[in-house]
């Protein structure tokens, strides 16, 4: 008896872990709408997943690998915050800066050659993505002088993400 009994708390168990946790939120298409991604865990794991995808395109491009570079990393942070704080994604700061000038502030020796940004919920793999599709973002990335590399974000409660990328050379 404890054997059909144990045998049939098991089919239950097997038949909850099957059922609908509730309703999905649909879009207008009728398809589920994405979840927020989270960014957790420790953010050099996610600059470091982000350098090694900089660096296949380069290399799929004939380019060479560039390196994270701290102050550049630095001037990203700041510009990620800053952007939130101003709720719009470009490329200068609510105090008039630059992105040259962010770069200089953080003590970066190199010459700065451009930056890549954007607003969105999105994983980094999937804003690198887009950053491809455009022809700004992507001359940054292949730019052939580059030897460094900033990257950072801010995520907000609501799950917004606003990335920054610097590049130097």
């Amino acid at each position: 008896m404890a054997r059909l009994i144990s045998l049939l708390v098991i089919c239950f168990l097997g038949l909850a872990a099957c059922t609908d946790t509730g309703p999905s939120t649909l879009g207008s298409d009728g398809k589920p709408l994405p979840k927020a991604y989270k960014i957790r865990g420790n953010p050099a794991t996610l600059q470091f997943r982000m350098l090694d995808s900089v660096n296949a395109l380069r290399q799929a491009s004939g380019l060479a690998p560039v390196q994270l570079n701290a102050q550049l990393n630095a001037a990203a942070a700041t510009h990620a915050r800053d952007m939130s704080v101003q709720n719009r994604p470009w490329h200068f700061g609510s105090d008039g800066s630059s992105p040259i000038d962010r770069a200089v502030r953080a003590g970066y020796p190199g010459v700065f050659l451009g930056e890549a940004i954007s607003e969105t919920y999105e994983t980094e793999v999937e804003t690198l993505a887009a950053w491809m599709e455009e022809p700004g973002p992507r001359s940054v990335i292949l730019d052939p002088k580059a030897v460094n590399m900033g990257f950072a974000w801010f995520q907000e409660n609501n799950g917004k993400i606003w990335w920054a990328l610097e590049m130097g050379g």
